[in-house]
């Protein structure tokens, strides 16, 4: 009797230490990570991509970085968003690919800003390159460098010199007011997460092996106008350095580590893609091409549109994934 009470007593001792004992803390779950952006973000044209007008391709710097980190990804980066329209408020205008889009077109996309909560632990944002209306831009030198055949510098001289030049200033004047609105929402909703702004890798930081009339480069663009559409870039990545650092955010410089790796670059080099180019990436996806890109005369498979390529997407994962591990991305 003495020993079953005995051994009762010393049962409850054991049951009593290990309650006290210091208890190994839970273990953690992975860090959740939501990127926002358009179609630079996206790595639109990059396969394989998404098919709800978006083109979001799981090679994007956002899909990359995630898999090197091991956190937790919601990706609602999306084709042609502004941050006013895409970001900030939902985006009813989609680009793709697929570039034709299904018989009564793609459903809206609701504000990709709701996608942060409270639980996210990383944020990073790559827009604003719609907002002040770069396709457009490329656009118009398009067609006034067919006009010219390729000499002078006539979109230069429209958008620097001329009657474009005041809407080309008042859109960034928004942009600047919508990017600081846009940044003080993702701490609004985000506290504690660390938020990175993605800047835009160069696109044409030199015209040095650019032919005229080479679709899989610039097309019809004037050679003079090349040094200009530089600036525009680069005046766009200013105001989002500057947007960062007033906020507090990390801001991802993608453009000095590309530098001659524009669309001029020799093929082996280049991390964009030109006007109409062929695919990169895994798989067989293919982009149907449109009525209006059909008449573009290029062997290219699809109108690509000046998007980072395979390796520009890898590359700004690379730099991304650096600014993550900077904010804490991996846990000890």
């Amino acid at each position: 009797m003495m020993r079953l009470a005995l051994t009762t007593v010393a049962a409850a001792a054991a049951v009593f230490a290990a309650a006290l004992a210091p208890q190994a803390p839970a273990p953690a779950g992975p860090l959740s990570y939501v990127a926002l952006g358009d179609s630079y973000s996206a790595a639109s044209f990059v396969r394989p991509w998404n098919a709800d007008g978006c083109g979001r391709s799981e090679q994007d710097y956002p899909h990359q970085a995630a898999r090197r980190l091991k956190v937790k990804l919601t990706d609602v980066t999306c084709s042609a968003a502004e941050v006013r329209a895409g970001l900030l408020g939902p985006q009813s205008e989609l680009k793709g690919p697929p570039s034709v889009p299904p018989p009564g077109g793609w459903a809206a996309k609701p504000a990709q800003i709701k996608a942060v909560t409270a639980a996210a632990d990383l944020v990073t944002v790559g827009a604003g390159g719609n907002s002040v209306g770069f396709a457009e831009i490329v656009e118009a030198c398009v067609k006034r460098g067919m006009a010219s055949f390729g000499t002078g510098s006539p979109c230069t001289d429209h958008y620097a010199r001329g009657r474009g030049a005041a809407g080309l200033d008042a859109r960034f004047t928004a942009l600047e007011a919508d990017f600081a609105a846009l940044l003080k929402e993702i701490r609004t909703r985000a506290p504690r997460a660390g938020v990175a702004v993605v800047g835009y890798p160069a696109v044409v930081d030199s015209s040095a092996g650019c032919t005229w009339g080479s679709w899989r480069q610039f097309g019809t663009v004037a050679k003079g106008d090349m040094p200009w559409l530089d600036s525009v870039e680069r005046r766009l990545n200013t105001l989002l350095r500057e947007q960062a650092r007033r906020s507090g955010a990390v801001y991802v410089d993608t453009y000095s580590s590309s530098i001659g790796h524009g669309v001029c670059a020799a093929a082996e080099q280049r991390w964009m893609y030109g006007i109409k180019d062929s695919l990169t990436g895994p798989g067989d996806q293919s982009d149907p091409p449109s009525e209006l890109c059909r008449s573009i005369p290029a062997r290219g498979e699809a109108c690509t549109v000046l998007h980072p390529n395979l390796r520009g997407a890898t590359h700004q994962a690379d730099r991304v994934t650096e600014a993550l591990t900077a904010l804490g991305a991996t846990r000890s």
